[in-house]
């Protein structure tokens, strides 16, 4: 059974630093792409960053690029945000997403909040 654990998320001031996990069982992080996305109350789900399964990144908003990085730690079954130099419109829920098998998997979602 697939299963996507998010933690890190927080209230932090503009300009802090954050790191986000998304712990995964019933698979290995490595065998597909994993993503992070975000979503902000009235808005789409915005795909933030995605991980391949050959470990190669790629920054999908333009908002984030030079801030924002994604990573895996593959011993943990972890994927990783690190999200540095933050600003008030990156306060919204990021989710970690696995396609596999024709169905999209979701974590619950944490919440990040910066404001001073």
């Amino acid at each position: 059974q697939v299963q996507l654990v998010e933690s890190g998320g927080g209230l932090v001031q503009p300009g802090g630093s954050l790191r986000l996990s998304c712990a995964a069982s019933g698979f290995t992080v490595n065998t597909y792409a994993m993503s992070w996305y975000r979503q902000t109350p009235g808005k789409e789900r915005e795909l933030v960053a995605t991980i391949t399964s050959a470990g190669f990144r790629i920054n999908f908003a333009d908002s984030v690029k030079g801030r924002f990085t994604i990573s895996r730690d593959n011993a943990k079954n972890t994927v990783y945000l690190q999200m540095n130099s933050l600003k008030p419109e990156d306060t919204a829920v990021y989710y970690c997403s696995v396609r596999r098998s024709a169905t999209t998997y979701w974590g619950q979602g944490t919440q990040v909040t910066v404001s001073s």
